[in-house]
């Protein structure tokens, strides 16, 4: 970053008005009348929130771009700004397409040179890959060639900036951003700098996977929202060092990544493993005091493996240490590399007395690119309060890691996740750990990873998606569809979110559900 002090993010509402203003700085040479104004900036806004970005310089907008994904023919179609942007409204806006179209980026003229443009190019590219884009497309003026016209043809001038031979400050902006000129089009924009020359240019994201995408995403006329998610049955067994657990983690993260997994969750502690290095006659709390040190080597491992692999990771739960007091905390890894964390909230006895673990006070949902989805704790499941408010905040998967010793405390588990898939029409994963540490403080691991759906026409028999085997280290994967889900909410068989009774009784959350934007 060329100045620390400029920050990109993405817009807010109330920001419109100043990114109109900083448009209108940015295009002095255009017509005025043709700028947005406020409305169809909000429209812009209200139609794809995670495509518009801008930077700040001291609270102050100093560039901004707008985007929006959308399905080409670009071969066999000329398109107009107005098909591509719905007339500038983003109603053409196309979450199952595969390309992030680049529809308006400016930098305030008093503020360039700064590395701005290269900042926001940078916010497109995130977005790219985070939602396993194919690729990037914009239209790019080019305003050096009224210049030149005449004296050669557009696509000589193209070429001749291209090569480095001319200077066009468009157009050199858009090449050092990683674009490549596929064509040059006339009369796509209305643009008397460009003489209404522009070009289509065209960024490959070289991390697609055209499986995963295919899987998420379906043509526009029968538009389906599918995901795909992995749930890890791990196997605790003796180790020698940390080592150990990143070659473990890395086999389950590599299996999801070959069955084009959008989503993969490891269970609840798995990380005691490492119980088996400590010396022998360390007391639990003492032991888990002590696990709290691997801590940032966690974070790590999963950050990086869900930022190469592009995956959404629930990296199970690890013991952290904050404020001197100790909390269970579930992990979700986003493909930009971000860490988002959910503290459990309900402790059993064992938890409190021998573990010295703390309780978590916040409930959140994690607003995703593939849908909302919630995280709760081996025993939080068992609340069906938790549930409920989650749902009715939007939560469509609720991902539960968790870890039992024997069959009755894995049978409470599942039953209640289950429960819970079925009273409130969601998605249910739950992943836990199998196995034993001979001699150590985690002795019995008891486990079956499962996926379970609410219980009607449009999901499987007995209400379960899919089960691995019985405790040995394997994974289950399962496809969710997140429209068919929607779809039964409002005219299943059943209706439970709709057929409550508030005259008889009431839930109130004492503290609002956080809702945590996951870039």
């Amino acid at each position: 970053m060329k100045n620390k002090k400029v920050k990109t993010r993405l817009w807010r509402m109330e920001d419109v008005p100043s990114v109109v203003d900083c448009q209108r700085s940015s295009y002095q040479d255009l017509d005025q009348d043709t700028l947005y104004d406020i409305r169809l900036y909000e429209m812009q806004f209200t139609a794809f929130p995670e495509g518009q970005v801008l930077a700040e310089l001291d609270s102050k907008v100093v560039g901004y771009a707008t985007s929006l994904i959308v399905q080409l023919d670009d071969d066999n179609h000329r398109y107009t700004y107005e098909e591509i942007t719905g007339a500038a409204t983003f109603s053409s806006h196309t979450p199952s397409g595969d390309t992030l179209y680049g529809a308006d980026i400016g930098v305030h003229p008093d503020f360039r040179g700064k590395g701005i443009a290269g900042l926001l190019y940078e916010m497109r590219r995130r977005i790219m890959r985070r939602l396993n884009l194919r690729r990037m497309v914009a239209y790019g003026r080019i305003p050096g060639y009224s210049q030149y016209a005449g004296k050669m043809t557009a696509e000589e001038y193209v070429t001749k900036v291209e090569a480095g031979e001319l200077a066009d400050s468009a157009l050199n902006a858009h090449l050092k951003a990683g674009y490549r000129v596929k064509r040059v089009i006339l009369d796509h924009i209305t643009d008397s700098s460009s003489l209404n020359y522009c070009t289509l240019l065209e960024m490959p994201n070289p991390d697609f996977k055209p499986e995963r995408r295919r899987i998420a995403a379906s043509p526009l006329k029968r538009p389906i929202r599918k995901i795909r998610v992995c749930a890890a049955q791990y196997l605790m067994r003796p180790i020698d060092s940390w080592e150990e657990i990143e070659t473990a983690v890395k086999f389950f993260v590599d299996t999801a990544d070959t069955y084009y997994c959008h989503f993969v969750v490891f269970p609840e502690l798995f990380t005691a493993q490492l119980f088996s290095t400590f010396p022998n006659g360390l007391d639990l709390k003492a032991a888990v005091m002590k696990l709290t040190e691997y801590t940032e080597r966690y974070l790590a491992l999963f950050s990086d493996q869900a930022r190469q692999n592009r995956l959404f990771i629930i990296g199970g739960s690890h013991p952290v240490l904050r404020d001197g007091k100790i909390f269970n905390v579930a992990h979700l890894f986003s493909p930009s590399g971000n860490i988002y964390t959910q503290d459990k909230l309900h402790l059993t006895p064992g938890e409190r007395n021998n573990w010295g673990i703390e309780p978590g006070l916040e409930m959140k949902v994690f607003d995703t690119s593939f849908g909302r989805i919630a995280i709760q704790v081996c025993y939080d499941i068992e609340f069906p309060e938790l549930s409920r408010l989650q749902t009715l905040a939007g939560a469509e998967v609720i991902f539960v890691p968790f870890s039992t010793d024997e069959r009755k405390a894995y049978h409470r588990v599942r039953f209640t996740a289950q429960a819970r898939a079925v009273e409130n029409y969601v998605y249910v994963v739950i992943a836990g750990c199998v196995g034993n540490l001979p001699n150590k403080n985690y002795l019995l691991n008891y486990g079956q990873a499962a996926v379970f759906t609410p219980s009607d026409f449009g999901f499987p028999p007995e209400a379960t998606a899919g089960e691995a085997a019985l405790n040995i280290e394997t994974v289950v994967v399962v496809d969710l569809d997140i429209n068919t889900l929607m779809q039964q909410r409002e005219v299943g068989s059943v209706r439970p979110l709709f057929d409550r009774r508030p005259d008889l009784y009431d839930l109130r959350k004492q503290l609002p559900i956080k809702i945590v934007r996951v870039e």
